[in-house]
């Protein structure tokens, strides 16, 4: 009698089983057909809004693909990914169209992160590939690396740093390049910016940055006459003055263009600095105006 009911209570449990399996739930006795099919495996492909403790290298292999966390200490902050269109058998080649349009959109994107043209601060953009075998899998991604430096002037050194750049120029910050003292050379030419507080005694300041056009990178006296000008232009807005034929004799004007080689990748962005060749001053003369950048008569 036991054993009949001891198989009666399993007959029913199976069925009980069998029709939860077959009921309102949606559910059938096919316990494979209702997981959802693993998605294919395809080309690596990095994130954007994370950091690298190791230095910039404009050609990344998966292997050395390592991101951390920006809070902690870091040398690059990815700030964009995009992609390249298809069809190229191999990938772009420094000073191709295609690098070039890379750059663009990731010097739009930084600018964008950092909430001002991010030359307006001691940093420097570049723009990293996958390498060769990364290219042969399928992987078609520029990387959009933002990184902050010792200057901006020549010989510049990447600094170790620990948070995002998000938002860093958007209010006052002592990334923002402001006033400076030149050192000049042989002929009173400048050879080099060095930042001072405003409330120091100085002779330069950085007014803002000039869009050049997209052309060869200049290799000849006259051909650097546009970025004089440009430049100059650019001190005209910052500091509220005429733009006309007497701010030649207002200000003298520093011109702080992309080197050749961030010209080959399509950097145009060309950094402008007031020069008091004459005299120094105290204080930030943005928006001066006439009265505080007058003509000289000598």
């Amino acid at each position: 009698m036991q054993r009949a009911t001891r198989t009666l209570v399993a007959a029913l449990t199976v069925g009980a089983l069998l029709a939860a399996c077959t009921g309102s739930g949606g559910l059938d006795a096919d316990l494979v057909d209702d997981w959802p099919a693993l998605p294919s495996p395809g080309p690596f492909t990095p994130a954007a809004g994370v950091c690298h403790e190791a230095d910039f290298a404009d050609v990344v292999p998966l292997g050395a693909y390592a991101p951390v966390d920006c809070a902690a200490s870091h040398r690059v902050e990815t700030v964009h990914v995009g992609a390249f269109a298809g069809g190229q058998d191999d990938p772009p080649a420094t000073g191709s169209p295609e690098l070039r349009t890379a750059f663009a959109q990731c010097d739009d994107r930084a600018s964008g992160h950092v909430g001002d043209n991010w030359r307006a601060g001691r940093l420097r953009l570049a723009v990293a590939v996958p390498s060769e075998p990364g290219w042969v899998a399928g992987s078609r991604w520029y990387r959009c690396d933002l990184m902050e430096v010792d200057t901006v002037e020549a010989a510049a050194t990447v600094v170790p740093r620990t948070g995002s750049l998000r938002d860093a120029l958007r209010a006052p910050s002592a990334l923002r390049l402001g006033c400076q003292q030149t050192r000049t050379g042989r002929g009173g030419v400048v050879q080099t910016l060095v930042p001072v507080e405003c409330a120091e005694r100085h002779d330069a300041e950085f007014a803002g940055v000039w869009p050049a056009p997209d052309r060869p990178y200049p290799t000849r006296n006259a051909e650097w006459a546009p970025f004089y000008a440009g430049c100059r232009s650019v001190l005209a807005r910052w500091a509220g003055l005429p733009d006309d034929g007497d701010l030649v004799f207002r200000s003298d004007v520093v011109v702080r263009p992309p080197g050749a080689g961030r010209w080959r990748v399509g950097d145009r962005g060309v950094r402008c600095y007031l020069w008091l060749s004459d005299r120094s001053v105290t204080g930030s003369l943005s928006g001066a105006g006439p009265a505080g950048l007058p003509v000289r008569t000598k």
